[in-house]
């Protein structure tokens, strides 16, 4: 599973047991229905098809402040187990792979992580969440997750924190 640290590594073991989880469900149950909204953030829940239990996520999708064609959503969720937190971002097709996506929290750098999979309606990035992380986004106002169209070219794509820690304390 990817996390985001300087500079960024790799955890062979958690990556092959949280997608076998995450395989399980497609990442559209975030479709499911709105239960509550926290600040900026929707907590949305549904069944994903074979589960015995509803699971919850939060989300905001955004857009690039100067690019209408350029959105991001953003999902953060409890895995079946409850044992770790993942954030998962859905990014456009046509970004560049391997610059992977950067995250910055109020204007600090917390690092990269890479890509996944891509499917049909665009490219993903799962991370691991751990507590400094969760820490820096329940304390912090913005996060800017930033995508590369070409090596020369990152594209700032700003978040707000705004509900977060509330929303993310809500979560079953």
């Amino acid at each position: 599973m990817p996390v985001f640290t300087k500079p960024m590594s790799f955890r062979i073991a958690a990556v092959l047991a949280v997608l076998a989880q995450i395989m399980a469900a497609p990442l559209a149950h975030a479709q499911g229905a709105v239960r509550s909204v926290h600040g900026d953030w929707q907590m949305r829940c549904d069944t994903p098809a074979g589960a015995q239990e509803e699971q919850c996520a939060l989300i905001q999708n955004v857009t690039a402040d100067d690019r209408e064609n350029v959105g991001l959503s953003v999902i953060v969720l409890k895995t079946a187990d409850k044992n770790s937190r993942l954030l998962r971002v859905l990014a456009p097709l046509g970004v560049l792979l391997p610059m992977g996506l950067g995250l910055r929290v109020d204007n600090a750098d917390v690092g990269r992580a890479g890509f996944v999979r891509c499917l049909p309606n665009g490219c993903i990035v799962e991370v691991v969440m751990q507590d400094d992380l969760v820490n820096k986004m329940q304390t912090g106002q913005a996060a800017t997750f930033v995508i590369f169209q070409t090596p020369e070219e990152g594209i700032g794509i700003p978040i707000s924190l705004n509900g977060f820690s509330e929303g993310f304390a809500a979560l079953p």
